[in-house]
């Protein structure tokens, strides 16, 4: 069975949501913050917000390599023993975030993703490093986005599932792909209504005995495996 596990980034593998922090570092958070709030809960696209936040913040190349490592500083608790037991067990795991890309690697770096599993919204800058746009073109920056990169990524699988905290990653339901809420870091209401199933324990790992049966768990050293080489 080719397997796979499609992780959310903020509020899911990190405990922040990046977009949040760098509102905090361009002194704009009273701006963004409630647009992300929005988007996250649903009183909100993400079309509706994501141009506009990019645009209040304009964040530097600088800062996006700044936001990796908070992401990393603040990996969510049980992250990298979640995706260490899911390559254990021979699963496919990948990011699908609409937050920036090379932030979102650095994480994936650290839990031992590959980089071609991870799929979020390019950013551009200038040769000084000055924020120019970002991928206007990705379906992550707008609604249905998480369904369509869960369509293609489909094709090669038998099986999936998606791991999120907001109403975006609700979206994977649409191409047949079940969504485990989780609530560890942040709830909301409409996922833990709408996800097939919902997790709010303290650590990630908890989202293990919902995607794994007993031969899986049969499988593994203790809790979760070991890293992959």
């Amino acid at each position: 069975m080719r397997r796979a596990a499609f992780f959310d980034c903020d509020s899911t593998l990190s405990a922040v949501e990046g977009i949040d922090l760098l509102a905090r570092r361009a002194g704009v958070a009273g701006q963004v913050v409630p647009l992300t709030k929005a988007a996250m809960e649903g009183s909100l696209t993400l079309e509706q917000v994501y141009a506009r936040r990019l645009d209040l913040i304009r964040p530097a190349h600088a800062d996006v390599t700044w936001l990796g490592t908070q992401y990393v500083g603040q990996r969510a608790a049980g992250a990298a023993e979640t995706v260490a037991a899911l390559h254990a067990l021979g699963w496919q795991v990948h990011v699908i975030s609409s937050g920036i890309r090379e932030a979102v690697l650095a994480l994936a770096a650290d839990l031992r993703i590959s980089a071609e599993r991870v799929h979020a919204v390019e950013v551009y800058f200038d040769d000084a490093g000055r924020y120019r746009d970002f991928d206007r073109a990705s379906p992550l920056s707008r609604a249905g986005g998480k369904a369509a990169v869960c369509r293609t990524l489909m094709t090669g699988l038998d099986s999936a599932v998606m791991i999120g905290d907001g109403v975006t990653d609700l979206e994977a339901a649409e191409a047949g792909v079940p969504v485990v809420g989780y609530g560890g870091i942040a709830r909301r209401e409409r996922v833990v209504a709408q996800a097939w199933k919902y997790v709010d324990a303290p650590s990630l790992t908890a989202v293990l005995d919902v995607i794994l049966g007993p031969a899986d768990h049969a499988r593994l050293p203790g809790r979760a495996g070991t890293p992959r080489p």
